[in-house]
């Protein structure tokens, strides 16, 4: 086997989402009723209504002209779109960048070439939001139109760095076209609010809006919004707020659409998707078996994240589920500590027994299951014990996947007023927890493996596609383009860290599992087409620029004159 199959560090393992709260509880709450924890439920009104959206338009002052008549135009500037954060960030921007493009905008990843940069922004760790502001001056800097969205604005509209720009609230994005239109007049919008029906919180924008997927293969549906908990050192909940789920029909719907546009994948987002449904009368399980009846053969769903207080209700449904052939054996459980003492004061509403309950229960009735999950180092209030008791965990567990972060203070949160530990000590910790993860190879024994594999994704150095088995572990496989969404069988010839590498079955078939030809790369998922062909966008974007070239000539007529 060739050195370079054995590429342990292609791989840019990072969050795959974060965890959120903020308000404060007593501690004789923390795990008194845990069964009976739900959103606070508000009046409702006579009708179904969308609550009033926040949209300040601020006029340009400057008087500067277009240098470009593009600009002048709806629907022909050209757009960058970047994002940063977990899965729910991606899909939020997917649709901005197909309602865009769905109105004649050119999405473009040439930022130079770009006449305005829309920002998608995290503000769960401190380098993620400088990354963010890095990239706003970076856009101002070279003269082009910006406009904010995600967690960062609608946390803190009032950032000094964001003044002046246009922003758009994690619940508007369906508004997206209408802020980047005035933005590129000169204007500064600023558009904020949540959707609500019968005066409860929903999930957000509509699922079926038009969108780009990052991957034409992969579906992100962000099945709600929001959190149920309270933690201490966490700052989205001020972006995403309280939960707020999705109908379970609407989830679907967008499910079987995607399947009918040749995805063989989708992945279940929110900030914590075990609370799903607590709002609206249903739960997790309960959705999860509505979409596998409609989830093709070969074609399989990845859930996301989810906190232990709320799955642990549903365990012996969600071993049936995750044995399903059509999802994958994989649960992201973020337990961020191994101290009790650290869980308490991080309002995380759950004990180490408890996490290690999911665990041992799903370990014990989903054979080979993937369990990962997130670990805080040196917060404010860890002690060296406490900090062993979390190294005493992982040796236990050896989770194949180990999200390692070290403690951030976020602005407005509790644990930002705590009494810090030194630097070096969390970094100390960081690095002796690192180097334990580093240290063990949970692959090491599958060579000979044979696995079922579905290839979705290349892999970061370019020399491979990525496929994963049942247990949603990565596997390796030749770069053959016949080969990308299709599943077939592989024997498993070498392993590192993070991945393994196998070899085509000579007696395989590569079967493609969706029912059809995946849209192409930057094809407008849901774009309605008219009998004649043409879109509804381009008529309306032909009928600009016919508009502004009348308005041209009788301009010059009148000066004629």
């Amino acid at each position: 086997m060739p050195e370079e199959t054995s590429a342990c560090d292609i791989f840019d393992v990072g969050d795959i989402e974060d965890l959120i709260g903020l308000d404060d509880v007593t501690p004789k709450e923390r795990y008194k009723n845990k069964k009976d924890v739900v959103p606070r439920i508000r009046k409702k009104k006579s009708k179904i209504v969308e609550s009033v959206e926040k949209a300040i338009i601020e006029p340009d002052s400057g008087g500067e002209e277009q240098d470009e008549m593009v600009s002048l135009v709806p629907g022909t500037a050209r757009v960058f779109v970047n994002t940063w954060g977990c899965a729910h960030n991606s899909s939020d921007s997917e649709y901005m960048a197909g309602q865009l493009a769905a109105q004649g905008y050119t999405i473009t990843t040439e930022k130079d070439a770009a006449d305005l940069w829309l920002l998608n922004s995290c503000t769960v760790k401190n380098p993620a939001e400088e990354h963010f502001k890095n990239e706003v001056n970076k856009g101002l800097s070279a003269n082009k139109k910006v406009v904010v969205a995600g967690c960062v604005p609608q946390g803190k509209q009032s950032s000094e760095y964001l003044q002046g720009l246009s922003m758009i609230g994690v619940q508007q994005i369906d508004r997206v076209v209408e802020v980047v239109e005035e933005t590129l007049k000169g204007n500064s919008v600023r558009m904020f609010g949540t959707k609500r029906a019968e005066g409860k919180k929903i999930g957000g924008a509509r699922l079926d809006l038009p969108k780009i997927r990052r991957n034409p293969l992969v579906e992100i549906i962000a099945i709600n919004t929001g959190c149920l908990n309270q933690c201490t050192y966490c700052k989205t909940k001020h972006a995403r707020g309280e939960l707020g789920s999705y109908l379970p029909e609407e989830i679907v719907a967008r499910a079987v659409q995607s399947f009918d546009e040749g995805v063989c994948e989708i992945w279940l987002t929110s900030e914590d998707t075990g609370a799903y449904g607590r709002d609206i009368g249903t739960s997790l399980p309960e959705l999860l078996w509505k979409l596998v009846e409609v989830i093709p053969e070969g074609c399989r769903l990845r859930l996301g994240m989810t906190n232990p207080p709320y799955i642990l209700d549903h365990l012996e449904e969600m071993s049936k589920i995750l044995n399903h052939d059509r999802v994958y054996s994989f649960l992201h459980v973020p337990v961020q500590a191994g101290s009790d003492a650290v869980l308490l004061d991080m309002k995380r509403e759950y004990t180490v027994a408890q996490f290690e309950e999911v665990v041992s229960y799903l370990k014990a009735r989903v054979p080979g299951i993937t369990i990962i999950t997130d670990i805080i180092c040196g917060f404010p209030t860890e002690t060296p014990e406490d900090f062993q008791e979390t190294m005493s965990l992982v040796r236990k567990h050896k989770f194949p996947s180990l999200f390692i972060n070290q403690f951030f203070p976020r602005p407005g949160t509790p644990a930002a007023k705590m009494k810090r530990i030194p630097t070096q000590e969390v970094k100390a910790r960081t690095k002796e927890l690192s180097e334990y993860f580093q240290s063990y190879k949970p692959y090491e024994d599958r060579l000979g493996k044979i696995y079922r594999v579905l290839v979705t994704e290349n892999s970061h150095d370019g020399n491979y596609y990525v496929g994963h088995n049942e247990f949603y572990e990565q596997v390796l496989v030749p770069k053959l383009p016949e080969l990308m969404g299709k599943m077939f069988e592989v024997k498993i010839v070498d392993t590192c860290k993070f991945s393994m590498t196998g070899e085509l079955l000579d007696s395989t078939q590569v079967v493609r599992p969706a029912p059809s030809e995946p849209l192409a790369k930057g094809e407008v998922s849901g774009l309605q087409v008219n009998p004649a062909g043409s879109t509804a966008p381009a008529i309306r974007q032909f009928l600009a620029v016919l508009l502004l070239a009348l308005t041209l000539k009788l301009l010059q007529y009148l000066k004629l004159l």
